[in-house]
């Protein structure tokens, strides 16, 4: 049994999420023949660095990331901090020899998201990205069936990523919304899962013509650090990125979709989903009701139906978690997952799961919707 030592900079909600997954992989991953340890734990807020301690067991705490990475027994490093920081210290991890576990967007721009990729290259560590909706066994059921051809040729797809989290006018002006902070708004936050969804299921996006707008121009300024999903009362200040995104999308293939996003959609709770139609037939997926894919194949062509199709052992690491479809797994599942391909790929230098490549192809891709934006044309990805 290999043990592998692991320090998680940010203990925000999403480093708490890294945290627990690296407890858990082993009673869903026993015969994965290693053991993270819980080394050190990094962020500027005391009580948030005593209740790591306390809730997840690191050995120590440090006010200063740079002190998880120079710490001898960290091996393994899971970077979940504001965006702002993911390419100072993604390249600092690097370069210090420590593989990398690090949430979407990789930095706030494409520039970013590429150094990262390229300083992990160099140093010849293993990176994996926060992109879990990968993860899912109905998804991974999916892209099993499109690529065996069930569907005949893709023809058309739409994707979605609609949530409710900035809805409220008097929602916190967090650094999600702040350009030095977060880069863009939407398109960094869920596009990029859309995009690279998308790219996943149905190969490289060729190009893109895209709209966006921010419907919420100013929100509450906090008294000190905050959730996103918080309500404030402070003076408004100006909200620099956008609240909503979509595109419609050229895929290599020949195949056309659509992709949207939002923050402010009134009534959706992480509507997040696909429908993908080809010439034999079609499948569905909707995040909420995750172990369920909506399938319809075998030709036939008009007045057909979608039957769901409850995923089970044999789809994804399904049979990890439950031992018999219609069992319902979560969205810590997913990020168990993601902890348990991280952790083998240190051990057997394989890639298990999205990397950072990744990350720098959903970058370009958002990047580029951002262009057709302000120039409202077409946008070509393919060179």
């Amino acid at each position: 049994m290999r043990t592998i030592g692991v320090g998680v900079i940010g203990l925000g909600w999403m480093g708490r999420v890294h945290s627990q997954s690296y407890l858990r992989v082993g009673h869903h991953f026993p015969d994965l023949a290693l053991a993270p340890r819980l080394v050190t734990a990094a962020d500027p807020v005391a009580a948030l660095r005593e209740d790591a301690a306390r809730r997840y067991g690191f050995a120590r705490t440090t006010v200063d990331w740079a002190g998880v990475l120079a710490d001898a027994e960290v091996e393994a490093v899971s970077i979940t901090t504001p965006t702002d920081l993911h390419v100072e210290v993604g390249v600092a991890a690097a370069r210090a020899g420590k593989h990398i576990w690090i949430e979407k967007p990789v930095g706030r721009d494409a520039a970013e998201a590429a150094a990262v990729q390229s300083a992990a290259a160099e140093a010849g560590v293993r990176g994996t990205v926060g992109f879990n909706y990968r993860s899912a066994p109905a998804v991974a059921r999916a892209r099993e069936l499109i690529a065996a051809g069930h569907l005949g040729t893709v023809t058309h797809a739409r994707f979605r990523f609609l949530g409710d989290y900035a809805a409220h006018p008097m929602g916190a002006l967090s650094w999600r919304f702040v350009r030095a902070t977060s880069g863009s708004g939407v398109l960094g936050d869920l596009m990029s899962h859309a995009a690279d969804l998308a790219r996943h299921l149905l190969g490289p996006l060729d190009a893109v013509v895209a709209d966006q707008a921010t419907f919420i121009p100013e929100r509450p300024t906090p008294s000190g650090a905050t959730s996103h999903y918080a309500i404030a009362s402070g003076a408004l200040g100006p909200v620099e990125n956008e609240d909503w995104a979509a595109c419609l999308v050229r895929f290599a293939s020949g195949a056309r979709g659509s992709l949207e996003a939002s923050r402010v959609s009134v009534t959706d709770q992480n509507n997040y989903g696909f429908e993908i139609h080809g010439t034999e037939g079609a499948l569905a997926w909707d995040f909420r009701r995750m172990g369920e894919l909506r399938v319809s194949t075998g030709g036939g062509y008009q007045n057909l139906s979608l039957a769901a199709e409850h995923v089970g052992p044999g789809a994804g690491e399904f049979a990890a978690f439950q031992p018999g479809a219609g069992i319902a797994m979560s969205y810590d599942d997913l990020k168990v997952i993601e902890a348990a391909g991280f952790l083998r790929s240190i051990v057997d230098g394989a890639a298990h799961g999205p990397v950072l490549i990744d990350a720098v192809h959903a970058a370009r891709a958002t990047a580029a919707m951002a262009e057709s934006f302000r120039t409202g044309a077409w946008i070509s990805l393919s060179t």
